[in-house]
């Protein structure tokens, strides 16, 4: 695992289980018009091993995608519907970072080359912190693994954003930008990232220790919530760092097989001064069955 903030899991393989039923998606969706984009790193920001150039044409048809990350309360809604386990509560623990632990008692491990990264005993999407801690409905379910994600989305009828959907959508129509607003970050605050010296002092000065409500800081032009900072979000990819190089003009699907899955747009933890990958182009990944506290998804149709 490459990425700065969100350990690999090192559990073993859980496949997800084929869900029949059928729910109701209830977050609210954005239209992102068909067209032809730049993807890519336009400004040389990116790690050489994250693979984000060359920048490359990438022409998407029309799709729906979500204005906000799917919430506690929609994933509380899909666990009813099916009771469904997610893998971090079938595997007795997730990723906690270490200022989010509620109950030091319950550790029981710490990530390799990532001391500020926890194993916590019954942390899980109702339980962010481990137990002693509880989930507000209208924050991003974390502790979901990209396996829980694709049950939710056979339970709601959807399916996660290929890597070229979600950054088209992310970047608003604003073609090449650093961000979804422009090349720079404004004076206030405009996503959740950490603020003070990573990874010992959060000033909270954007409000936020770990995650903001799903609908916090103003949208994109495109209506989406966040799509950058907050949390992580899973793609239907599999990663390859040289994927860019062979991409398809249409429709990318991403590379056929691979070990880790695409996760996009950065989360609460990313900083400048050891990770900057709260970018539109920026690119990470992490194992299908990896959960942490700071990855959820969003969906399209």
């Amino acid at each position: 695992m490459r990425e700065c903030c969100s350990p690999s899991s090192g559990r073993p393989n859980r496949a997800a289980l084929k869900i029949e039923q059928r729910g109701k998606h209830r977050v609210a969706q954005a239209r992102i018009p068909g067209q032809t984009f730049a993807m890519g790193d336009a400004h040389g920001d990116g790690a050489r091993p994250d693979g984000e150039s060359p920048v490359h044409d990438v022409h998407l048809n029309s799709f729906d995608i979500d204005v906000s990350t799917v919430t506690v309360a929609d994933f509380r809604a899909f666990v009813a519907g099916t009771g469904y386990r997610t893998e971090a509560e079938a595997f007795g623990w997730s990723a906690v970072f270490h200022l989010a632990v509620a109950d030091e008692r319950q550790i029981v491990g710490q990530m390799a080359g990532t001391p500020w990264w926890l194993g916590v005993s019954g942390a899980d999407w109702q339980h962010p912190g481990g137990p002693g801690s509880e989930a507000p409905d209208d924050h991003p379910a974390v502790h979901v693994s990209w396996n829980d994600a694709v049950a939710y989305c056979q339970w709601a009828g959807r399916r996660l954003p290929t890597e070229a959907e979600w950054e088209c959508a992310a970047r608003g129509g604003l073609p090449s930008l650093r961000y979804p607003w422009g090349d720079e970050l404004p004076a206030e605050w405009a996503c959740n990232i950490w603020q003070g010296t990573f990874p010992t002092e959060n000033t909270m000065d954007d409000g936020w220790l770990t995650t903001a409500p799903a609908r916090s800081f103003a949208p994109n032009d495109y209506g989406l919530y966040q799509p950058i900072g907050n949390v992580w979000e899973w793609c239907a990819d599999w990663f390859s760092p040289t994927y860019y190089a062979t991409s398809p003009l249409d429709d990318p699907p991403g590379p056929g097989t691979g070990a880790a899955r695409v996760i996009r747009g950065g989360s609460y933890l990313c900083h400048d001064s050891y990770c900057n990958r709260y970018r539109n182009a920026a690119r990470s990944s992490n194992t299908p069955d990896s959960s942490t506290g700071n990855t959820g998804f969003r969906t399209v149709r």
